[in-house]
């Protein structure tokens, strides 16, 4: 995303002025029906600031117009992707033109250009020579521009029914929203179907999205009305200096953009949330309010869209987290999970899974300590970079804090005595609990808390051994994501602009760790230039669930600084007596499952709450066909239960089939049903939870053969819910 100080949509917020300049004198009275306040589609008159904004942008327009009327006219030559060679003009021929050059159906679907790699206006005239790109919505970029553009439209839909000030309104992985700050009212629901009438007005009036470059002291005076925008310019914008605007309709704001060529493009919007927020989310800031929407080129788009929201709506883990009773939060204790009974059967089965693969893999499992003494977390750097997200406490007139990683309590346990390279590599791994200070509107369910616990791990190795290391971590990643059903891919972050160590070091890991990437996933990996922590550079592992949506749950971290830090060392091979002469290990964070919570969460709503056999919590349900039939119901039960299956009897006064339906809507993986003939034959009759629905018919099986069966299922935790 583009920095801030170009982005209008990206403008920054400030507190909500108590009166802010252009404001109306005058608003129309609110019609009152019942108990409802009903406003006015738009505010009457009309807030001042766009007649004030539109007047300054005609007057520079006229400007900029007569700049581009002056530049020198010659032939140029464009490049598309596949070599071909168009000609145009500098300063007249724009991407839309070789769009519409090239066809009809091209330039109707083109969203944005690509010009030497920048995103570029489709209607903005090309310069020079150059290479050029046509993105359409279906491509990464394109979709974030057609967003962007989207949320300026909700933002002129904004100021015309609220008068509010602008604040930052930027594109996301799914939408986009507009930050603002509204003068004593509040957004509601029933707001939505007026912000909705308004964007469709925008939409309809195919309003053009005009760029301009404006001076700095310019940009004050348009924007005077508005100390959020204000401050950003004087903040980020040096003296002397130019940023741009852009226009659709009656609303101008603060935008690098660049944008789709007009609103008419828009084919289908919505209003889908609002929430509160910080001005640059700091509590200590003005309140402001964030309004949510969703847009596409196509109106069938929108149609599907709804569809999955209604979808992801039935697979929401705090709905099944509820109608299942695994866990549930409180006022007392915000941000941390109460995992009930069967909640903690599946975190439980997800630990024992993960230290399974330790003791097959050399782990070693630690424990450290829950709170530290403020000084390790400044000696590692987090006290000065993190210490408002962690929960500080004042102990014998010193400071310290509830640990919010594990890795510093590591690097003491590595430092607890000398080590030999010959120990190398250590691999580290504990389930400690952690606690990070989440602001309170952030935390959401399992997804956000602040109380967790990682499948932590911190290997501490040679230089030479790290090329392996991540080889044997991308095995144990495709074996653990495969158990779920998840797809994945990699990224790779390379050096920051900022960072700590040497670029040689630098470069010889991120050789290592793209040679292994193309080895192990050749063609299939994206590089992230300049996005690596300032420690090393890092492989960041996205998963997809059923339903498409990507969750960041892995990643694995070089970590060069820490060992600095800590002083750690090991005795090489070549060590001699010298004491000066130290080798320090390399340090690799490795998360394969991350917050257990977090990823409890995500697994629920991927399965739909309809658990794997291996990990589910309510397994097998036994139920007689009548009273006489309570005893060997039991039996079977308990030889179930004796090779580790969760198992329940239902032994109630309900008739057989509410029983089974109430087993059914339980999310039993089996339904067992035992009656005389099955008493008589040492048998139960098998009900597949996957079959709950269809004509397929119920298996008589014999005890024994059942109780191989479903221990079979269990150790080799396969996805599908069959019996082979």
């Amino acid at each position: 995303m583009s920095t801030p100080a170009i982005h209008p949509v990206h403008s920054i917020t400030y507190p909500t002025p108590s009166a802010p300049v252009g404001a109306p004198e005058k608003k129309k009275k609110a019609e009152v029906k019942g108990d409802m306040v009903k406003h006015p589609l738009e505010m009457h008159p009309k807030p001042e600031y766009f007649d004030h904004r539109i007047h300054m942008f005609e007057k520079f327009k006229a400007h900029h117009e007569e700049f581009i009327k002056n530049q020198p006219r010659q032939e140029i030559s464009i490049t598309l992707p596949d070599g071909t060679v168009k000609r145009g003009t500098s300063w007249e021929t724009s991407p839309m033109d070789i769009a519409k050059e090239i066809s009809k159906s091209l330039s109707e679907r083109v969203v944005i250009a690509k010009v030497e790699g920048e995103l570029w206006d489709l209607e903005r005239p090309l310069e020079a020579s150059c290479k050029v790109e046509l993105l359409d919505f279906e491509h990464p970029e394109g979709k974030k521009v057609f967003w962007h553009s989207s949320a300026h439209v909700l933002g002129e839909a904004a100021e015309k029914h609220y008068g509010c000030n602008l604040c930052l309104g930027p594109p996301t992985d799914d939408g986009f929203f507009y930050e603002m700050a509204i003068d004593e009212r509040a957004v509601v629901p029933t707001d939505y179907p007026a912000l909705e009438t308004l964007t469709k007005d925008a939409i309809k009036e195919k309003q053009k999205f005009e760029r301009l470059v404006m001076m700095k002291e310019d940009l004050l005076e348009m924007f005077n009305y508005n100390k959020y925008k204000k401050h950003f310019i004087e903040t980020k914008v040096p003296d002397g200096t130019f940023t741009t605007v852009y226009r659709c309709g009656p609303m101008i704001d603060l935008c690098i953009g660049p944008h789709i060529p007009h609103t008419g493009r828009i084919k289908a919007m919505m209003v889908t949330k609002s929430s509160a927020s910080y001005w640059l989310n700091d509590a200590n800031n003005d309140s402001l309010q964030r309004i949510y929407g969703i847009s596409f080129p196509d109106a069938k788009q929108l149609t599907e869209y709804k569809a999955f929201l209604a979808e992801a709506a039935r697979r929401d883990h705090r709905k099944i987290g509820k109608e299942q009773e695994l866990f549930f939060f409180h006022e007392l204790s915000p941000g941390s999970t109460f995992f009930l009974p069967h909640g903690a059967r599946i975190y439980n089965t997800l630990v024992e899974l993960m230290r399974e693969q330790y003791h097959k893999r050399g782990y070693v499992e630690v424990i450290s300590p829950n709170m530290f003494n403020s000084k390790l977390w400044q000696q590692s750097g987090h006290w000065q970079h993190y210490k408002d997200d962690m929960f500080v406490l004042d102990v014998d007139k010193e400071k310290f804090a509830l640990k919010p990683m594990n890795c510093p309590g590591h690097c003491l346990i590595f430092d607890s005595r000398d080590r030999s390279y010959k120990e190398l590599p250590i691999r580290m791994a504990e389930f400690g609990v952690l606690h990070r200070n989440e602001a309170s509107g952030a935390l959401s369910g399992l997804t956000r808390v602040r109380r967790f616990a990682q499948d932590d791990t911190h290997i501490f190795c040679m230089p030479n051994q790290i090329e392996g290391e991540i080889e044997g971590l991308f095995e144990f990643m495709e074996q653990i994501y495969g158990l779920f059903g998840f797809t994945f891919r990699m990224t790779l972050s390379t050096r920051p602009e900022t960072f700590l160590g040497k670029i040689e070091t630098w470069d010889a890991a991120e050789k290592q760790l793209s040679e292994v990437l193309e080895r192990h996933y050749p063609g299939k990996w994206e590089l992230n230039p300049q996005d690596g922590a300032f420690y090393g550079p890092k492989i960041d592992i996205t998963i997809k669930d059923a339903l498409g949506r990507s969750f960041q749950c892995a990643t694995i971290q070089l970590d060069f600084q820490l060992p600095e830090q800590f002083k750690l060392k090991y005795r090489g091979p070549d060590a001699h007596d010298d004491p000066e002469f130290v080798t320090r290990p390399v340090m690799i964070h490795r998360a394969i499952l991350g917050s257990l919570e977090r990823f409890m969460g995500i697994v629920t709503e991927h399965t739909a709450g309809k658990w794997p056999f291996w990990i589910s919590p309510r397994q097998v349900l036994v139920i007689p066909v009548a009273a006489p039939y309570k005893d060997y119901a039991t039996e079977v039960a308990q030889k179930l239960s004796d090779i580790g299956l969760y198992v329940d009897v239902d032994n109630g006064e309900n008739t057989l089939p509410k029983k089974v339906r109430n087993g059914e809507i339980a999310q039993y993986n089996f339904i067992l049903v035992v009656g005389q003939e099955e008493l008589d034959s040492r048998s139960v009759n098998v009900r597949n939870r996957e079959d709950v629905g269809t004509k397929a018919r119920s298996e008589m099986v014999k005890l024994e053969e059942i109780v191989e069966k479903f221990a079979s299922l269990k150790k080799e935790r396969r996805f599908e819910n069959k019996l082979l």
